[in-house]
């Protein structure tokens, strides 16, 4: 699995998934673990994560949901009524588990963007997006912001593009105990950047001044932890994350 993620590019991943995908939910059917996007049940999540740091029942064979997107699909369901609206909704960077599960919804006018990804209905750059101001209910953009060398644009355009009184839903990796955001651009090498920031293609490492940061372009920003609603069985069986919370931004 490291080897897999360290050298095969994205495009290539989901492509290979598509296959591989139904061939692991038979093998790993079991009662341990549920994945809430789709209520499958499994024996075994993997391990998952880059360089030495390795996350224990973190990837859902079926689904290939990460801790983060069950988090996110349970807040969706359980605290808003976004799941159920007739909405505009742009989503940079689609994640191929939620990408299944949206492009199904005839209520939403459901929009995917991304420069390299094959389930992208637009190919656009996030700094300089082709849609008209004031144009979606909704956007999803998680983890793609430690990516983009020039951030706050990437956070304007997308402020741009979003109806008035319209949310962003931007997770990203934040360490907790980090108070301000770090970026180096002189760290260009992908060993050097696996190092210092995480992973080979990151720009950054954010802290808390990540909501400031997208407050300074006109957002309103908090972090919603929502595992504070879920009981400890329910944080064990969907295999969640402890600490994390959901980056919410409205215009």
């Amino acid at each position: 699995m490291k080897w897999i993620l360290s050298f095969l590019p994205r495009f290539l991943l989901i492509r290979m998934s598509l296959f591989f995908q139904p061939l692991l939910r038979i093998y790993f059917k079991g009662s341990k673990f549920i994945d809430p996007i789709d209520c499958s049940r499994y024996r075994k999540f993997f391990s998952y994560g880059y360089g030495k740091t390795l996350r224990p029942n973190a990837l859902c064979p079926g689904t290939l949901s990460l801790e983060r997107h069950r988090l996110l699909w349970l807040y969706l369901e359980r605290e808003t009524r976004f799941l159920n609206q007739r909405l505009k909704v742009l989503h940079v960077a689609p994640e191929q588990v939620f990408y299944q599960k949206f492009k199904r919804f005839q209520h939403w006018d459901y929009t995917t963007t991304d420069l390299y990804s094959p389930l992208a209905d637009v190919v656009a750059d996030i700094c300089d997006l082709p849609f008209q101001d004031n144009q979606y209910d909704l956007i999803f953009c998680n983890h793609v912001l430690e990516h983009i060398p020039d951030d706050l644009q990437a956070m304007a355009e997308l402020y741009r593009v979003l109806k008035k009184g319209g949310t962003l839903i931007a997770q990203v990796p934040l360490e907790q105990e980090r108070s301000k955001t770090f970026e180096d651009d002189s760290i260009t090498s992908t060993g050097e950047r696996s190092r210092v920031f995480g992973q080979y293609d990151h720009v950054r490492v954010y802290g808390h001044d990540y909501y400031q940061r997208l407050k300074s372009v006109g957002f309103s920003a908090e972090g919603v932890f929502f595992q504070s609603q879920l009981t400890t069985e329910e944080i064990g069986r969907y295999a969640l994350p402890e600490n994390e919370k959901i980056p919410v931004m409205r215009k």
